[in-house]
């Protein structure tokens, strides 16, 4: 910290840095990656671990997971929509784990935490993103709603009438919020706090009000749309890539 304090001050001496222009310099500082047993992370040989094999092996395990769920009939991917899914999960997986914490902050890399199904990572994020295209896409092939085509004709209106649909509406009014707080400190797990949050409030929608063939269809499918549009955005901004069915 020190030193990058003595380099921003040489910045402004030379003037390549004009506080009064508004131009800001910070140093992020980073914690140590743990392994297991709390200390600092290296493979068994003791060498340091690569990003690259932690990257391989994360594809590696998700795709191995994915091709269990396609021999259960859990989902109809080809073995090439298998791999490019799981090396998009894989990836993601390790990134936001990074990600979602204060990076000055120690923390244990752990594969089991960072692609669990549940809680608070990509893995969890990215299936509950798909939840919600998946319906999307039923409510046009099953009962001929195309809210692309509403969009685009000006007839997009969302009724937030149900307590879990206010919920999610004001879930995605705070996305503003969480871009400025990031803005003001250069931290991306506000990001991350964020899109949880609201695929939290996205499967509590989902679960306690109907949505294809109910009444409300037409509203429920668009704010079903407007929760995946952010949370595209969200995973754009953290450089994750996501897929749209699993």
């Amino acid at each position: 910290a020190d030193h990058f304090a003595m380099v921003f001050a040489a910045a402004k001496k030379i003037g390549w840095v004009d506080d009064e222009s508004g131009h800001r310099l910070d140093h992020i500082g980073f914690g140590t990656v743990q392994g297991e047993d709390g200390k600092r992370f290296k493979t068994r040989s003791g060498d340091t671990v690569r990003l690259v094999d932690l990257l391989d092996e994360a594809v590696a395990r998700m795709e191995s997971s994915l091709k269990e769920r396609a021999a259960e009939g859990k989902t109809s991917a080809s073995a090439d929509e298998i791999h490019v899914t799981a090396c998009a999960m894989g990836y993601g997986a390790v990134k936001y784990f990074d990600l979602r914490r204060n990076p000055t902050s120690s923390y244990k890399f752990s594969y089991d935490a960072m692609l669990d199904t549940k809680g608070n990572t990509a893995i969890y994020l990215l299936y509950a993103h798909a939840r919600l295209e998946s319906i999307v896409t039923k409510g046009k092939a099953d009962f001929g709603v195309d809210i692309d085509a509403l969009i685009g004709g000006g007839n997009a209106q969302i009724a937030l009438a149900h307590k879990s649909e206010r919920n999610l509406g004001l879930h995605l009014h705070f996305f503003a919020d969480s871009i400025e707080e990031t803005l003001n400190d250069l931290f991306p797990y506000h990001i991350c706090d964020f899109v949880y949050t609201l695929s939290i409030a996205a499967s509590e929608f989902v679960t306690q009000c109907k949505v294809l063939g109910s009444p409300e269809m037409e509203s429920r499918l668009l704010l079903c749309r407007a929760t995946a549009l952010t949370m595209r955005q969200c995973f754009d901004l953290l450089g994750i890539r996501y897929v749209m069915r699993i």
